[in-house]
This record gives structure tokens, C-alpha cells and sequence, in this order.
């Protein structure tokens, strides 16, 4: 199972745990994966400096060999009349959970990129070993800043297009993110709802294109999602839902719990939630937005209306109005401990492979 990325990564196991924001990568999941011979992410795209610093002590306490996840700033713009709209269509969810519109702090590009930045300083300062990207590319200065303190950095594509983009800015790896995945697109050139490739058609057209390595992502749950990655060319694999339902994640009971018993057709694209496509599980919100979705802001705008009925929604434990990302995968899914899955992975991997011998 050793490559170029294992030894890049000084991981045992060609295994990494998807960033999945939110809350979800607790300390405990990050370590119990890095600790089981994979890598585990921290996803701190939504954190603030003091947030960011405190998660990753938190986590320095259990292992010191971990990644954290980012997001690229977009370039965005958001008229007055477009939050208005958004308010207007979300104005029953509003008025059931007494909620007022005026307390949003609408977000504006400065702002999001004065943070990222702040948070890159973090990841040097707190010299965490491996920096993802999702969204796009970081500024040449920013990668050379990293790079510069010996930081090994991944991006994310989900065409052939933009993993090249990655390998021409300088990447160390790159994640390539089929249309399977759980969670947000990580599409950057085009529209991420147009770059809709599948996983194992995806992963030899990268493999043939770039030459550092390729990490696949999407609806990989175990042995066999990963000998097939590995056989078309992928060093590793990145797996978010098959964690998400751990005893150590964070994710809330009520979201494991319908990954849990949910069907292979129940995952579905929304822009509802955040303004940007992500892999969910159908749910009253998502129904009710499906006509409206062309008319909401993008992200990170919808996703600041949205936050507070998504907090509510997790607090009373309503998973008609929370966002439950999960990859097409749920019915592979179960609550067991990260120790577990990764060893049953592992031999499952080698029987095959060794089969195939």
C-alpha cells in the first residue's frame, strides 16, 4: 500500500478523512483516524482565527499528524434587491422560528478574504503538517508562503481541467471529487453544476493528465471503493460520510441517524442551503426550495440566511430543515469506531487486491 502519497503524507494506510465543516471533525474523529494509520482533517472553512487555533490544540493533544481544510475565497456580488428576495422566500422558515431578518451580517468579498488569510497565518503559526483546499486555488504568494514552511498542500478539482490548474499552481496532491460525493462541489472553473463526472470515470482522465498524485473522493465507503480507486490510478482515497456516522464524529445524532436508514435515492444537488451544489439528503427544505433555487444568493450570502434556521433546526432536532450532506453511498454507512472501519477497509483492500494477483 506505500507510494509517493503515503511517504508524502507519512501516512500508513492510504486513507483520508474528507474536511467536513460544521462541526463534524471533532478533535477526537481527526485523531482517531491519524492515530489508525490514515489522516484525519480538520474543516475549518467555517472557523474563526480563535476557533481554528483552539480546534487544532485540541487536537495537538491527541496526535500530531493531522490536516486542516480551507476554503478559497470567490469572487461574489449580492444586490440589496437579491437579499431582499432570499428573505421574502425564506420568510415562513423566519416567522416559525422567530427569527429576525435585520440581525444577518451580510458577507462581502473583503471580509471573506481578510479571514482566509488570517486563517492561513494560523496554519503556519500552528505549523499544522498538511493544508486542503476546496473552492479553488489560493494566490501564488499564499501557496509560496506555505510551501515556504515546509506545509504539504492538496487541492481539489472536479474535472480534468481544474486538477491541472492544481498541479500548475504548485499543489502537492490533488483530491479529485466526483459527482458522488457528500457535500459541497468543490468546482472552481465552471459552474459545479455542469463538471457532473463520475468518480471512476473521472480518476484515469486525471491520472493521464497530471503528474502528482491523485486522491478520489466520493461515495467510497469501503474495500472495494477503495481497491477500485486504487487500480485506476489513485494513490488514495478521501471518505467523508462512511466517518460522518462514527462513534467519534460530531455530526449530529439526528443526521448519523438518517444516513443510518436512508436509501441509495435519497441523496439529491442543492443549492438551498449555502448557494453553492452540494449532495444532501432529500428533505422538507430542500422540496420547498427546488423551483426557488435560481433565485437565491450565491454562497457565502445564502448560507448566512440560512444559519440561524439550521441552528435552530439541529437544536430541536428537525431534519426537515437542516442540511444533511451524505454521499450516494448511505446504505454502506454504519456506527461503528474509526479503528474498526479502517481495519476492515484495510483487509478487505488487500483480499482483493491480492486476489487479483
Amino acid at each position: 500500500m506505500k507510494n509517493k502519497l503515503t511517504e508524502l503524507l507519512d501516512i500508513k494506510h492510504p486513507i483520508i478523512q474528507a474536511p467536513m465543516a460544521g462541526g463534524i471533525t471533532t478533535a477526537n474523529l481527526v485523531a482517531a483516524i491519524s492515530e489508525s494509520g490514515g489522516l484525519g482533517t480538520l474543516g475549518a472553512g467555517y472557523l474563526n482565527t480563535s476557533q481554528m487555533r483552539k480546534e487544532i490544540r485540541e487536537i495537538k493533544q491527541k496526535t500530531n499528524h493531522f490536516g486542516i481544510n480551507l476554503f478559497v475565497p470567490n469572487e461574489f456580488s449580492v444586490s440589496t434587491s437579491d437579499i431582499n428576495r432570499a428573505i421574502d422566500i425564506l420568510q415562513p422558515y423566519y416567522k416559525e422560528f422567530n427569527i429576525n431578518a435585520e440581525d444577518f451580517e451580510v458577507p462581502s468579498p473583503m471580509t471573506e478574504r481578510q479571514t482566509f488569510i488570517e486563517q492561513v497565518q494560523v496554519v503556519i503559526e500552528e505549523q499544522v503538517p498538511v493544508c486542503s483546499f476546496t473552492f479553488g486555488i489560493p494566490s501564488t504568494e499564499v501557496i509560496k508562503q506555505l510551501k515556504q514552511n515546509n506545509i504539504v498542500l492538496v487541492g481539489t478539482a472536479t474535472t480534468v481541467k481544474e486538477a491541472i490548474e492544481n498541479e500548475k499552481s504548485g499543489m502537492d496532491s490533488v483530491t479529485v471529487q466526483g459527482i458522488e460525493a457528500g457535500g459541497h462541489r468543490g468546482s472552481f472553473i465552471n459552474d459545479s453544476n455542469e463538471g457532473l463526472i463520475g468518480l471512476m470515470s473521472l480518476i484515469p482522465q486525471v491520472v493521464d493528465q497530471v503528474t502528482i498524485p491523485v486522491i478520489a473522493a466520493g461515495g467510497i465507503m469501503d474495500g472495494r471503493g477503495l481497491s477500485a480507486a486504487l487500480c485506476l490510478g489513485a494513490e488514495a482515497v478521501q471518505m467523508g460520510t462512511a466517518f460522518l456516522t462514527c462513534i467519534e464524529s460530531g455530526a449530529h445524532k439526528v443526521h448519523k441517524e438518517v444516513i443510518l436508514t436512508t436509501s441509495d435515492d435519497q441523496t439529491v444537488l442543492t443549492r438551498s442551503f449555502s448557494g453553492k451544489w452540494a449532495r444532501g439528503i432529500k428533505n422538507k427544505f430542500i422540496e420547498d426550495m427546488v423551483e426557488k433555487e435560481e433565485e437565491l444568493p450565491e454562497f457565502p450570502v445564502q448560507n448566512s440566511l440560512t444559519k440561524k434556521i439550521r441552528s435552530v433546526a439541529s437544536i430541536q432536532s428537525n431534519r426537515e430543515l437542516m442540511s444533511l450532506w451524505s454521499g450516494q453511498s448511505p446504505m454502506l454507512a454504519r456506527n461503528t469506531n474509526v479503528k474498526e472501519i479502517i481495519n476492515e477497509v484495510m483487509a478487505e483492500t488487500e483480499k482483493i487486491l491480492g486476489d487479483l494477483k
